[in-house]
């Protein structure tokens, strides 16, 4: 594409130029007045737009550069006195100059402007995602940039926020801090990583009134976002431990003074809080690739959390970033041998029909043969989610009940599993492929292996996700959704997803049982399912009363420990563990 010139773009779009257009005037640059030490103002323009900016440019009319300044060798392979003539357009992708025309048009038109990701070319290494911000005085326009993650935006799926602090969670921190750090070795700049431990944090929010610990945890998120390499890459490990990724010079015994002073400020007793940190070895990191760095910083973040109230030191953080890499690698590979060794088993709970205790169908939980006893396997499947390894895992799982159900009686449909799928694999290819090619070569599964979909918020395409449903239910399967009730995006999934029963979560039974409307609540969404054609199961009924009040409410089915915990023996719910709480069918 030739280059139009930045006035050249704007006047083919049919824009008229700031002269002219109907508006107010791009603002008129100050006089050039000196300071008193010496130098003139615009050094103190520059130096603030470095608060933000990694490269600054000035440009003519015809978009070409009159002035560059900044990491301009690492971020585009030439000196900063070598890019005056150069075009502004030439610095960016072929693919990315129509977006940039279109940003330098926002530019003519506003006298100010800012842009969406922009690719800058590289004479070695991939482009590089950044931001744009642009200003116009008089007959000259300035541009800042600043480097940022943009392969983050391809990962959105993935990416929730905590509603207190504001931060991404775990999976998104690994992929932007792991992209970061790489972008920042391969430039020669050098980042860090710390850990920041708030504590007596909890007794403080429990001083605090609600909407007070509220705005405490925003401002605590808000000081660590500022102080982030790209103003986001900072996540919580714990309920007071915190991690961010920042530029190696930051001072971070400032930090931890700034988050002090705010935790005193909110505190009545004006105690606060005591603040550890430690920051992470990065020393031979700039070996690592990008997949291998995020593993690491998983593997420390799940130790954080594992090992926490056992021990764990915060000085453990120091170990380098590439030990930490080996560990978790190591993880991943003794999780997928358990895996593909198949050393774990099936543990069955019954769903029961609500109006007369009999088991409907049972489903299907895990457990792992290398458990400590009593260790719950939610750190293994929490794992598996985190590394991208539940697809092979939940795969694994059906064969097992498939293989549970080879073993019974196949002339009747008593004996009825679902089985989980994580909302994750949904958008798998070769997961779907392999379930589909599982039922395939098993069709007397129709009628007695059913699905359950947790962690439905992993679903990005609800369209695509719907089909994937249609697909198994026109093979005879039913569908249950999990967690519903939990979450405001649950009726949108209620919506968009055609499917046979929804699981009311437990939190929700338990948060209506609390609320003054709970009842007319929890009736309302069962009376909204029964006008849908879709049944309902109450999960975590543990208590007669919490029987009592799903049974009011007209919940179809229940399941909880109050019948049984999950065993891999069935014959322990024959007879049902509390059977009397059902009215049952005379002969």
């Amino acid at each position: 594409m030739a280059n139009q010139g930045f006035h050249g773009a704007v006047m083919n779009a049919s824009v008229a130029p700031p002269s002219s257009a109907k508006q107010a005037p791009a603002p008129k640059p100050p006089s050039p007045t000196v300071a008193a030490n010496g130098k003139p103002d615009r050094d103190r323009y520059l130096a603030l737009s470095f608060c933000w900016a990694d490269l600054l440019f000035e440009m003519d009319e015809t978009g070409k550069l009159s002035f560059a300044t900044g990491a301009t060798g690492p971020f585009l392979g030439k000196s900063a006195r070598d890019l005056p003539g150069t075009s502004f357009m030439d610095l960016f992708v072929p693919e990315e100059q129509p977006d940039v025309q279109m940003f330098l048009r926002g530019v003519t038109q506003r006298g100010r402007h800012d842009t969406d990701i922009l690719k800058l070319k590289r004479p070695h290494g991939l482009p590089l995602p950044v931001m744009a911000a642009g200003y116009c005085l008089g007959n000259s326009f300035y541009v800042a940039l600043r480097l940022r993650s943009g392969n983050l935006n391809l990962a959105t799926d993935r990416i929730s926020r905590n509603d207190k602090t504001g931060l991404i969670n775990h999976e998104a921190f690994s992929l932007s801090a792991s992209q970061r750090i790489k972008q920042l070795t391969d430039m020669g700049q050098k980042a860090g990583v710390s850990v920041l431990s708030l504590e007596g944090l909890g007794d403080l929010k429990g001083r605090l009134s609600g909407q007070a610990a509220d705005q405490l945890l925003a401002r605590v998120g808000e000081a660590l976002r500022a102080n982030a390499v790209d103003g986001d890459s900072a996540t919580q490990i714990g309920d007071d431990k915190f991690t961010l990724v920042h530029q190696a010079s930051l001072d971070l015994a400032q930090l931890t003074a700034q988050i002090q002073d705010l935790a005193k400020a909110a505190d009545p007793k004006g105690d606060g809080v005591k603040i550890d940190a430690a920051s992470l070895d990065m020393e031979g990191a700039e070996t690592l690739s990008q997949e291998d760095m995020a593993k690491g910083l998983l593997y420390a973040m799940n130790s954080f959390q594992r090992e926490s109230g056992k021990g764990f030191s915060l000085a453990e953080l120091s170990t380098n970033i590439t030990t930490l890499v080996t560990k978790g690698a190591a993880e991943v590979n003794g999780f997928k041998r358990i895996v593909s060794e198949g050393k774990f088993f099936v543990a069955l709970q019954p769903i029961i029909d609500i109006k007369n205790g009999d088991v409907h169908h049972y489903e299907a939980l895990c457990r792992f043969d290398t458990s400590a006893p009593g260790e719950s396997p939610y750190r293994y499947i929490t794992f598996a989610e985190e590394t991208g390894l539940i697809h092979d895992f939940d795969l694994a799982m059906a064969k097992k009940v498939v293989e549970w159900l080879s073993k019974m009686p196949r002339n009747n449909n008593k004996y009825r599993v679902a089985v989980n799928i994580s909302g994750f694999s949904i958008g798998v290819p070769q997961y779907v492929e392999a379930l589909h090619r599982l039922i395939k070569d098993n069709p007397w599964t129709q009628g007695k292996l059913m699905f359950e979909i947790t962690e439905s918020s992993r679903m990005s395409d609800l369209e695509a996700a719907n089909a994937f449903i249609q697909a198994l239910r026109k093979k005879g399967h039913h569908v249950c959704l999990d967690d519903f009730g939990a979450g405001a995006a649950s009726f949108q999934y209620l919506s968009a997803l055609e499917v046979d029963v929804v699981k009311i979560d437990g939190s929700a039974i338990k948060n209506a049982q609390k609320a003054p409307k709970g009842r007319a609540f929890l009736s309302a969404l069962t009376e909204l399912c029964t006008r849908l054609g879709v049944e309902t199961i109450a999960e975590m009924i543990d208590t007669p009363e919490t029987l009592s009040f799903v049974r009011d409410c007209r919940c179809d089915y229940v399941q909880g420990f109050l019948f049984g915990k999950p065993s891999a023996n069935i014959s322990e719910f024959n007879p049902l563990p509390n059977i009397n709480l059902f009215k049952r069918r005379t002969g």
